[in-house]
């Protein structure tokens, strides 16, 4: 439920999350372009090794730290959307449950809310 989150994101966290922000954002490509156009003249300077060398070293780096990053943001964004449906699933199993005390009949909502409790969590029995 929303009253269970922490309101407290660590330091990392918000440095994950501007990095996302930042890399999600036209100015971050433009900058990349403006990378690769500042850096292709100098195959003209540089040896074929030590240019490869560098442009590997480089994007690879980039690469590796970007995708922390961004699977950081990921990993968040999906928790709480997960518990976002949980509290949802819940309010409805409530409303669900009240609608059949009005009407004591009512079996196939009574094992529509059973189910829809059950689900509440299931995500963290899924196996891949």
């Amino acid at each position: 439920m929303p009253e269970d989150v922490s309101n407290h994101v660590g330091l990392f966290d918000r440095f994950a999350t501007k990095a996302s922000e930042f890399a999600a954002r036209a100015p971050f490509f433009l900058l990349c372009i403006l990378l690769v156009l500042i850096w292709a003249p100098s195959i003209i300077w540089l040896p074929m090794e030590t240019w490869q060398l560098i442009i590997n070293t480089t994007t690879t780096i980039i690469t590796f730290l970007m995708v922390a990053l961004l699977q950081n943001t990921e990993s968040r964004n999906d928790a709480a959307i997960q518990q976002k449906l949980n509290a949802i699933a819940n309010g409805l199993a409530d409303l669900m449950q009240h609608t059949a005390k009005e009407d004591p009949d009512s079996t196939d909502l009574d094992e529509c809310r059973d189910q829809l409790r059950r689900a509440v969590g299931l995500e963290e029995d899924e196996s891949t």
